[in-house]
């Protein structure tokens, strides 16, 4: 039997599952070894090796052991180093951090290490920790910019047949192409959908523009659900299902009115 190998990260807890009658099973995204999925034994009884540390979005250091590389972690330990109380008091941030964890969760690969992917999720929920203007709409960013960190970019500046340029005029986001067409182009793909060369420019604005400025960022009604459907499309498209965490996002709007 192969030994089990003590292992250190710094992680954010993306999911976390009941097990038993006091373990838990947690997935997390850690900086050296891309997402680790473990059972912390006692972890509903243990107030000492656990407390305040096994919650959905927290950051955590975290001590752990596994016999090789795809099976089960044992977690030992896990401390937190931000438990971003400021967004646990606040349900429109507590939803959006959901939505950053659980896209962060269907989009990485389990031991794979993305610098990228988990320097995007640090840096944007310290955003939602401290930007009071940031909104639903501004997760869009953090959709494209994750697309971007896990290899699926979308092309969103040019025609993916002809190459040439976003401008005026009517387009089209094909998402088995991973881009928009013109409309001398087109597409067959019936799950395509339109999209304004106005919107085009504010995603792509905020995916170049610095994290810390994209709060000042605004959408006009049309900006914001054209982007909202382009974005989903595709995300459906590439995990071929919904995302939960933005269905109950939308849910709660649709209930605020």
């Amino acid at each position: 039997m192969n030994p089990r190998t003590p292992l250190k990260a710094e992680a954010f807890v993306l999911r976390t599952l009941d097990y038993g009658d006091s373990d838990r099973i947690v997935t997390f995204l850690t900086d050296e070894f891309g997402k680790v999925r473990g059972i912390a034994k006692g972890a509903r009884k243990s107030r000492k090796r656990f407390a305040n540390a096994l919650e959905p979005f927290s950051r955590v250091r975290i001590l752990f052991s596994r016999r090789s590389r795809d099976s089960l972690a044992l977690i030992e330990a896990s401390d937190p180093v931000d438990h971003h109380e400021a967004l646990r008091g606040d349900l429109e941030k507590t939803l959006l951090a959901s939505c950053v964890v659980d896209l962060a969760d269907h989009f990485s690969v389990e031991g794979k290490r993305n610098d990228a992917l988990y320097g995007l999720v640090r840096d944007f929920l310290r955003l939602l920790d401290r930007e009071p203007a940031l909104t639903e709409d501004h997760l869009r960013f953090y959709e494209i910019r994750l697309l971007k960190a896990s290899g699926f970019e979308p092309v969103l500046d040019r025609c993916t047949a002809c190459r040439c340029e976003a401008g005026s005029g009517a387009w089209r986001f094909d998402p088995r192409q991973g881009g928009i067409r013109c409309g001398a182009c087109g597409t067959g793909d019936p799950d395509a959908v339109a999209v304004t060369a106005g919107t085009l420019k504010t995603l792509l604005l905020g995916k170049d523009v610095e994290l810390e400025r994209i709060g000042r960022i605004s959408f006009t009604r049309q900006a914001a659900e054209e982007s909202r459907v382009l974005t989903a499309c595709f995300i459906r498209h590439l995990l071929g299902r919904e995302i939960k965490s933005l269905q109950v996002l939308r849910a709660v709007r649709r209930l605020e009115g």
